[in-house]
């Protein structure tokens, strides 16, 4: 039951997300005059609708998107140059181009899109993603801000009692102690200095007890409110080098590339603990970089996600994943059995959910490739390049833009959408992703 409510949950948030994003549009184009004929969240059959003076609102029966209809969108033939030929790709511009003009009532061509100066169009097709960008912005500073986020503090929850193996956490017979046990380190204790510099985070206290492998360095510690000093003499470890993004760093071979490191054999006691209210614009910028690195890779990623799904490689537990793969973290999100896992903690990290699909919303939908909005704003910036153009050399206003043209290019990415919501969907039920 769980995890229908965490699935029904994240489809109303994300229902939500898509009515925004679609009023991102809607509201700049009407301020600016253009009629929007329709406004529908979802697609397919038609589960409820309301017509307004000019605009029908509705709900349709798939939640995968949205759209509004923003009449006048492709110029008429009489204001662009001829296409010319007589093959598929020529037949489906005038198509579209036909299509868009007859949704132009009588008397009210000055209200089509395409008249809209370029600046505008720029607003009205990023009005959509922008919404979804602030929309992260505030679920993560809402989140961490209020809630707060799990945090390792400068206490120690337990001491490891050896040093296991490298690629091992279980501890053997033969397996040394543990430079934190043998130094008489307990469970209980609080970290205020190592190796004579003051700590603030456990990040900064262990990256110093990293950085000393070998040898003794002192680490001061608070014990049942009395401080002392303990001599301790990290143990030599090898451990992967990973990236700003947390992948391994590999050598020319392929091979992972490794560094030698002190290991002292402690863990932290971590606390739910509230941020500032800056850290939500900075988990956003964060989150973004990583979200445009994976769109960047996007056809490489498919090509491993496709081979996972067919039992040849393992799948990665970055892999991107898809509507059922979002589904499924979500349940895993609600059904946890994870002691001091909290409701308010499950709410919290479907909140953080909701939040990176927005995110990935406004990177994917800047992609400057019709349907996308990116393609439609990288055609109106180069409609205001060419305006400007003609202003310096004192020309006559160039013809608009003319988006039929992209039509062809509309439809192969309309394909590969298709085709790659279709493995995703089913890679991530033979080889789902889980967060566990």
């Amino acid at each position: 039951m769980a995890t229908v409510i965490g699935v029904v949950v994240l489809i109303v948030g994300l229902l939500i997300s898509i009515a925004l994003h679609e009023l991102g549009h809607m509201i700049p184009a009407k301020r600016f005059g253009v009629r929007v004929s329709e406004y529908f969240v979802g697609f397919g059959p038609k589960l409820w609708s309301r017509r307004g003076k000019e605009t029908e609102y509705g709900v349709k029966a798939i939640p995968l998107g949205g759209y509004v209809r923003l009449v006048g969108m492709i110029p008429p033939a009489g204001a662009v140059k001829p296409v010319r030929g007589t093959g598929w790709a020529s037949r489906l511009i005038e198509e579209s181009r036909e299509a868009a003009v007859e949704e132009i009532q009588p008397g009210e061509d000055h209200r089509a899109f395409y008249h809209l100066t370029w600046w505008r169009k720029v607003i009205v097709m990023m009005g959509g993603p922008l919404v979804n960008l602030v929309i992260a912005v505030v679920l993560f500073t809402g989140v961490l801000s209020t809630i707060g986020t799990p945090t390792a503090t400068l206490t120690v929850d337990s001491v490891v009692p050896c040093v296991p193996a490298v690629g091992s956490t279980e501890c053997t017979a033969d397996d040394p102690a543990s430079p934190a046990a043998e130094a008489g380190l307990e469970a209980g204790d609080t970290l205020t200095a190592v190796d004579g510099q003051e700590v603030t985070d456990w990040d900064q206290a262990t990256a110093l007890i990293a950085a000393s492998p070998g040898e003794t360095i002192d680490v001061d510690i608070v014990r049942g409110g009395e401080p002392m000093t303990l001599a301790v003499t990290p143990a030599e470890r090898e451990r992967v080098v990973t990236d700003e993004a947390g992948q391994a760093v590999v050598d020319e071979d392929g091979g992972a590339v490794t560094e030698t490191v002190g290991y002292l054999g402690m863990y932290s006691e971590v606390e739910v603990q509230r941020q500032p209210l800056t850290a939500g614009a900075e988990l956003t910028w964060d989150y973004l970089g990583q979200t445009v690195q994976v769109v960047a890779t996007l056809p490489q990623q498919l090509w491993h996600t496709a081979r996972a799904a067919m039992g040849l490689e393992e799948r990665d537990a970055t892999s991107v994943i898809g509507v059922v793969g979002v589904g499924q973290v979500a349940g895993e999100i609600a059904s946890a059995d994870v002691d001091g896992y909290t409701m308010t903690q499950r709410i919290g990290d479907m909140l953080m959910l909701l939040g990176g699909l927005n995110l990935a919303l406004f990177v994917f939908n800047m992609i400057p490739l019709v349907p996308l909005d990116g393609g439609h704003v990288a055609s109106a910036l180069w409609q205001g390049i060419k305006n400007g153009v003609a202003r310096v050399r004192r020309a006559a206003k160039p013809a608009p833009v003319d988006v039929a043209r992209m039509m062809p290019l509309a439809y192969g990415m309309f394909a590969f959408l298709l085709v790659m919501g279709a493995v995703l969907i089913y890679a991530d039920i033979v080889a789902p992703v889980t967060v566990a």
